[in-house]
């Protein structure tokens, strides 16, 4: 049962969804707000399309009785409650995860919010760049100037996504050897920060706080490099074997002993390799990257992406039967059957019909 709106939640059940698992999303009778945000096709938004096929969905007015008591009545024949209010609010409602217990003792249920439950913060208003920010995260995206740089990815939504279903999932297998049931609350701001452990162990030993040092720019086997015209390529030759290879692919064995030397103005291997990578073109450098086992890689732009090789063999964006593009959330698996996003409360009859007979 889904009670998701926007994204962290859709996103999350449409990879449980690719999974096997059945969703049923409610939605309030106008509607998930996402079918109405942001550049529309065929007057619903694309952030709705990308995240809710293979789901049904339900309208409901949970401030009605006679329809909290039909939501009540299919979380008793659920597995899962995933929710993403403000907290508060589904207690308010009578499907808070106390309530939902009295009808379904062993119900997994997951609430998604910006900084938990509890606490000074909870009840603030927050988004993706917030959680970014306050998390330690948005300064590790930093232009030379030392500023921050505004994501152009809601990576924090995507990741509360992630921490949903890694919990939900633990849950089931915690059921199946307990017969209990669990709540799972998760901050998304919380789940960035564990993404630091890290940077916060070389800060507290050093004071540095952009995290191990070889991996954030600062070297120049490890780094970011233009082409010749203006397009980029990732170098991530951090291991001797990969750097050697690197070097010796272009004659430059002096090159080998300034492995780990820093990606500064006063360095003149720096200099030469800035050079280097300028006389070729972009894709003249992917051939390069393909026939020298040095770890490079290209810096591909989201359009490319669907007729890039790699993607391409794995169908990993594909042209969907109902007009537009999907992406697979699990590339390894196949999807016989693949069902469009649901019109607002398309399945309602179908799913009350299959609990109410």
């Amino acid at each position: 049962m889904d009670f998701t709106n926007y994204l962290p939640g859709p996103f999350a059940t449409l990879r449980l969804a690719e999974l096997g698992a059945e969703i049923i999303k409610v939605e309030a009778p106008e509607g998930d707000p996402a079918r109405n945000t942001g550049v529309l096709k065929d007057n619903t938004g694309l952030v709705f399309l990308a995240n809710n096929r293979q789901k049904k969905s339900i309208a409901l007015n949970l401030k009605e009785k006679a329809d909290l008591e039909t939501a009540l009545r299919l979380i008793g024949h659920a597995d899962v409650v995933i929710e993403s209010f403000r907290p508060g609010v589904m207690e308010k409602l009578g499907l808070g995860y106390t309530a939902v217990q009295q009808v379904k003792p062993d119900i997994i249920y997951c609430s998604i919010s910006g900084y938990g439950q509890n606490g000074p913060l909870s009840k603030l208003g927050n988004h993706d760049i917030n959680y970014m920010a306050l998390s330690g995260v948005l300064a590790q995206l930093k232009d030379q100037q030392g500023r921050p740089i505004h994501p152009s990815i809601t990576l924090a939504d995507y990741l509360g996504g992630f921490a949903a279903n890694e919990r939900i999932l633990a849950g089931l297998v915690s059921r199946l050897l307990t017969g209990k049931g669990s709540y799972h609350s998760i901050s998304i701001t919380d789940q960035l920060v564990s993404l630091l452990g890290n940077h916060v162990l070389v800060e507290k030993e050093t004071g540095e706080g952009s995290g191990i040092n070889v991996l954030n720019g600062s070297i120049i086997s490890y780094a970011i490099y233009e082409t010749k015209d203006q397009r980029y390529m990732s170098l991530g030759a951090l291991e001797p074997k990969f750097w050697k290879i690197f070097c010796q692919a272009h004659g430059r064995e002096d090159w080998i002993g300034a492995h780990f030397s820093r990606t500064e103005a006063s360095n003149p291997v720096y200099q030469e390799l800035i050079n280097l990578f300028k006389t070729k073109t972009f894709f003249e450098w992917i051939e390069f990257a393909q026939a020298v086992d040095c770890c490079m890689a290209p810096v591909l732009e989201v359009g490319e992406l669907s007729e890039n090789p790699y993607f391409k063999e794995k169908e990993l964006i594909f042209a969907s039967s109902w007009g537009d593009y999907q992406v697979k959330m699990h590339s390894d698996l196949e999807l016989p059957v693949i069902a469009p996003p649901p019109k607002k409360g398309e399945h309602k009859a179908e799913v009350l019909n299959s609990i109410f007979i």
